[in-house]
Formats: C-alpha cells, structure tokens, sequence
C-alpha cells in the first residue's frame, strides 16, 4: 500500500498537490463552522438518571433556556438607571420568544445589598427553533447592553456556548500565530536550511485543517465541547510537524545512497513511511480507551483526535512525498558523521544507565512516584466560571455577581422532578434537605423542586445534597438533575468503566508492542515506565491547578479540582505519545541486536541513533502543547501542561535513563517469548525492511 501511495505521489506530484490544496480550503473554509456550533455541556453521560431527567422537564416544560445579565458600577436606586432598566425589562419581555423577565427591583435577591448591582434573569419559551431562540437571545442582549452603566454583561444558556466558541477561534489563531514560527525556528536548527525547515509546516496546517473538518464533520450528529477544538487543533499540528520530521530526516538520509530524488521518495516512504503508520497506530489504540465511555463528550474526543491523528498520517504519506518529488533536490543529503561522534550524549547516557542501573532505577522511580503523589488526592469538578479566562464575558459576569453579591448567589439548584404517583409528604421531606427551595408546577402532574445548595455549583455541599435526595426517595417516582447531580453521574461512570478503558488500552498497546518486538516482557516493562511518567505529569497537574502551587504562573487559579475532562484526555492522549518514542527506541536496539548479539550494546547503540529525533519531536510538541496554554481556558491550561511535562518526562528521564537501565537489567531475557507466542510471531511479526539502508535516526517497524 506504501508503495503505490509513493508511485502515485511521484509519478503526479502537482495533481497530489492540488488536491491536499483543495482539502485545505475546504478545511479553512467549511470546516471552521464549527466554530459556531460549540457546546459547554461536558457532563452529559445518555441514560444516566440526571441526563433523562433533564430531557423530561425539557419536553413538558413550557420554558426553555435563559441568559442572565448583571448591571453593576452604580448605586441602583438612581433613579435615571432605574428608570433605563424598567424600560429595558418592558422592551425585553415583548420580544418574540422571551417567556418571563422578572423585575429586579420588585424581586427578593437580584438585587445586591450594597446597592451597586442588580440582576436580571431572561427565560426564553420551551420548543423554540435554535434560528428564532438564537434571533431571541441576540435582541435580548442588544436591548441590555443599551443600558447605561459603568458594567452591563450578559451570559448563559445558547449565549455562552456562542461566546466560548468565539473566545475558542481567537485562542487556537493566537496559539498558530506563536507555534508555529517558534516551530520553523527550531526546525531550522534541526535541518539547517530553510526550504527542509519549511515543508513540516505544511503538513501541519494541513493537520489543522483535518481537525477542522472532522470537528465539523462531528458537531453534524453531536454536540461538540468547545474544549475539543484546542485539544484536537493542538494534536493535529503537533503530530503532523512529528510526522514530517521523521520523513524529512530519513529523506536526507537516503540522498546519501541515491542521487534520484524519485527513488529517495521512494525508499523513505517504505521505510519511515511504516513508522509513521505504526505510530499512529499506537495513538489510535491509546484512543479506544475513550470509547469505552458512554460520555458523548469522551467518545467524540476519541474518535474526533483518531480522525486528525489518520488525516496527518495520509499527509506524510502523500503530501510530502509529492513534496519532495517536485523540490526535494533543493535539499541537500544529511551530513555523514563517524559512528563514534554520532549522538555521543545519548550514547553516554545510555552507558551511564546501563551500568548504574540499579542507582538509576532506585533514584528515578522514587522520584517519579513522589510527582506522582498528588494524583492520590484528586478530585474533579464540573467547575463554574472561575476556569474562563478573565477577559471573557462569562467570567465577568460571575466576577460581578461574586463582588456584590451572597455567596451562592447564581448557583444552579439541584433540581427534583417529582412524578405523578410521588408521595406528596415526600416533597417536605426533600425540601428539609436544603435551607432554600423554591416549587413549580409542570403539565401532568409534575412538581419542581429547586434546591438551593450552600457552595459551589458542583461543590462537595451540592454533590451531598444530590445523594441524600436520591436516599431519601426510596422507590418513588422521583428524580434528580442539575450540574451537580450530572457531576455525581459522571463519577460514577468513570468509576465504573475506567479498568475496562484502562484493560482495553493496554491490552492493545501489549498487542501492538509484541507484534514489534516478539518479546512478552517489554511491551510490559515499556507499560510500567509509561505509567511512571504519566503518574508523574498528572501528579504535578494536580499540584498546580487543585492545590494552586504555581497556577498564577501559567495563567490560571488553583480550583481545588481538576475539571473534569482533563484527566481522561491526558492519559489517554499522553500514553499513544510515549509509545511514538518507545517504538523508535526499540527498533533501534533490535536492529543492533540482530546486528551484534551483544544486548549491552544494542542499548546504547538504539539510544545513539534514536536519541535525537526522540528529543527534537518531543522539543516540537512541547512547543506545540505551550502555545496552546496561552488561551487561559483552565481545562486547557490543565491538559496542555500535563501533555507537554508527560511528553518531555518520557523523553528525556524515561527514555533516556530508565530504558537503558530496566534493558540492562533484563539483559537477553528482555527479548524473551514462550515458544508458541514466538512461533506467532515469527510468522505474523513486524519486521523491518530489508532492503533499507540503515539511517542514524529513525527506525523502521
């Protein structure tokens, strides 16, 4: 398949071309409507009692979603603002679609003590079209935004996700607009020349436009998070310049044994082509963890990051062949080095680990598991405002409404649905439960019951309050939702589906390292070390942006809580990485092995060659991963710094001393199989081409 990939790339170079070129227009053009169709509701988990039960009182509900607005700046009383907001409120309420606009001057709690704010709170009608509850919601907040006062901020409901979405586009240009120059420089350094340098680059806006459309393609039958469109913006850029970087480097290595540009295409896309394919592959696998799932959010994330993940694979194997067919003779062959003078620091690092390995061993581990510590205390939240950069709307809201008002003011009720056949003593037996509620009553029956809780929206208060409901219901027809009762949910499915997505991935990594290798015991130490570092990233994760130690450094706030998301994300994203650097690795101990029979050598001579562009990928995406976290999104400060420290902890500490030392210790028993599973893979087994030159640099699975 690589093969004929390679012949129709070379033998049409410009029509290959042409077509990427016509992809990436679609995705720039067709692809960033994503943008406008985000959505802030991670916790959705289908089937759970919250998510049922919010698609119940949406069906019989006569209303429907609500923006709330905060004016602020001034004494309140005044009497021209009070006069401006009285007719705002009578403007609003005879717009089309707006059900209920209560007065905040006539109304208990909206407005503040200190008299320098009011709220005001717009629910629109149940069964709204999104074209006439979107037209609603934009004349609503144009007639607010009309009054005049020092601070008027409008958000929630549709309104938040459109905001967020636009923050979103703005933050993924600034992030392109930082990498990737930063990316170029570096890539200059690696290749020396300019024209080398650039054509990377290419196949990461390609990657950027893939993510784009499948985003895109995605929101057509899902909602899609607005986080997800920096976590897959931010993989397809950093795996598509990983990818070409590893072409690139085998290219100029194969202009040393061929002067026909063709043929060097050629052999490279043999060669580096079926690394590229292999390491995708691990991070496609690293992925199905995500789908075990029911989180609609958790799932799309999977397969939408797959989609970028086979979009920049298809670009090293197409585009750039087609590339390099048409410009690659204006770059030049890779400089020939003696063997003792090639990656002599990784070659000294190896030997060093490899005859202290147990000082190595007893160091690093310890040190990697006191990182990792923290994880032992994590905690997840939906969050509220707080984790919005402090320049967006929402977040100004919530600052306001924070400084004038109670606390707890604006906080989202635990919401009970009591059914028709529902005990009615049981209703004063829930609202015990709370020190405020408030009752409605719903077609068929149906009575509301909104509990206020003291604290956070999904905070440790309100999370109790939803399970001491939910004990004190019994078997009555009743049922709990609202953001904390959907946070209780998502814990719980986490818990119990994450050793299934834990066994599914790993099951799958010992399966494709095994088909590498042919060894049992490495796909199972590489699992260990894997582990190691991602404990240890996630540990400092938490240490940031829980504990807040350090989180005003980056940006953020520690919350007391992760969000939700970030964990999942980063394990799952961060453990197909670190598989990427093993396989390089290994195939260059294996070669030497095979080569030599000496297994103390294959290490260093698999770290020698391999050393360099293990850490020059990992450079790049860190870079990558860091111009991401300039946005200001918590969930994405979390994730972005848990995938760059996990990327470079791998690259450097796990890959560069605890490699060589646990190969050391295992010695020749590293490579051992049971017969049968030897037998297996004698005859099913990856192997390296046998015909490829052998390159410095980058191994060939």
């Amino acid at each position: 398949m690589l093969s004929t990939l390679a012949r129709a790339a070379t033998r049409r170079p410009l029509t290959v071309i042409g077509l990427w070129a016509a992809f990436l227009l679609l995705g720039f053009g067709l692809g960033t409507g994503v943008f406008a169709d985000l959505s802030d509701d991670v916790p959705d988990v289908p089937g759970t009692e919250s998510d049922d039960s919010d698609d119940y009182i949406g069906r019989i509900s006569p209303t429907g979603e609500s923006v709330t607005a905060v004016v602020a700046g001034e004494s309140v009383s005044d009497a021209a603002l009070r006069a401006q907001v009285e007719q705002t409120i009578a403007r609003v309420r005879e717009i089309a679609g707006v059900a209920a606009v209560p007065d905040p001057y006539a109304t208990p709690g909206l407005t503040a003590q200190d008299g320098q704010a009011l709220i005001i709170p717009v629910t629109f009608e149940g069964g709204l079209s999104d074209e006439a509850e979107e037209e609603a919601t934009d004349t609503a907040v144009e007639t607010i935004k009309r009054i005049d006062a020092p601070d008027v901020h409008v958000s929630g409901g549709e309104l938040l996700g459109r905001q967020l979405g636009e923050r979103a586009q703005e933050d993924v240009k600034k992030a392109e607009l930082i990498s990737l120059p930063v990316v170029l420089a570096l890539l200059l350094v690696v290749f020396g020349g300019l024209r080398a340098a650039a054509l990377p680059l290419v196949i990461a806006v390609s990657g950027i436009a893939g993510a784009f459309l499948a985003l895109f393609a995605f929101s057509q039958v899902t909602d899609i998070s607005v986080y997800a469109i920096q976590v897959t913006t931010m993989l397809g850029l950093g795996l598509a310049i990983d990818y070409a970087l590893l072409m690139l480097v085998r290219f100029r290595e194969e202009r040393r044994h061929t002067e026909d540009v063709v043929e060097a295409v050629h052999r490279t896309v043999a060669a580096a082509g079926r690394t590229v394919l292999f390491s995708g592959l691990t991070v496609a696998v690293s992925l199905t963890g995500l789908l075990v799932f029911p989180s609609v959010f958790l799932r799309s994330m999977g397969l939408a990051v797959a989609a970028v993940v086979v979009v920049d694979m298809l670009a090293a194997v197409t585009l750039l062949p087609a590339l390099l067919a048409k410009f690659g003779r204006r770059i030049p062959a890779s400089e020939v080095r003696p063997d003792r003078e090639e990656g002599r620091v990784f070659a000294r690092l190896a030997r060093f680990a490899a005859r202290r390995r147990t000082a190595v061993l007893v160091t690093v581990v310890p040190a990697l598991l006191l990182l990792a510590l923290p994880v032992t205390g994590m905690r997840i939240e939906i969050g509220d405002a707080k984790q919005l950069p402090s320049s967006t709307e929402a977040r100004r809201l919530y600052d306001t409404v924070d400084a004038h008002f109670p606390p707890g003011t604006g906080v989202s009720p635990v919401t009970v649905v009591l059914k028709p056949g529902a005990d009615p003593a049981l209703a004063e037996r829930v609202r015990a439960l709370a020190p405020s509620a408030a009752t409605r009553e719903l077609p068929g029956g149906n009575t509301v019951l909104e509990l206020q809780p003291p604290g956070a929206v999904d905070g440790e208060e309100a999370t109790d309050l939803v399970e001491r409901v939910r004990d004190v219901r019994g078997d009555e027809p009743v049922e709990v939702t609202g953001i904390a009762a959907r946070l209780v949910d998502f814990r719980a499915m986490l818990g119990e589906r994450a050793p299934w997505a834990a066994l599914t991935v790993l099951a799958g990594i010992f399966v494709l390292l095994f088909a590498f290798t042919g060894s049992v015991l490495i796909p199972l130490r590489t699992i260990a070390t894997t582990l190691l570092s991602l404990g240890a990233a996630l540990g400092v994760v938490v240490w940031v942006f829980q504990d807040g130690h350090g989180a005003g450094l980056l940006g953020g706030e520690g919350l007391g809580a992760l969000s939700l998301t970030a964990p999942p994300l980063i394990v799952a994203i961060a453990f197909g990485l670190a598989m990427d650097y093993e396989i390089f690795i290994l195939a260059r101990m294996r070669e030497a092995r095979q080569r030599t029979g000496d297994d103390q050598e294959a290490v260093v001579t698999g770290l020698r060659r391999s050393g360099r562009v293990v850490t020059c990928a990992a450079l790049l995406l860190a870079v990558v991963f860091g111009a991401f976290m300039t946005g200001g999104f918590s969930p994405i400060l979390q994730i972005g710094l848990g995938l760059t420290l996990a990327v470079l902890i791998d690259a450097t500490v796990v890959r560069m001393l605890l490699v060589p030392a646990t190969m050391a210790l295992l010695g020749p028993r590293a490579w051992w199989a049971p017969k049968p599973l030897r037998r297996l893979h004698d005859r099913f087994g990856l192997r390296e081409a046998k015909d490829a030159p052998e390159s410095p640099y980058i191994s060939t699975p």
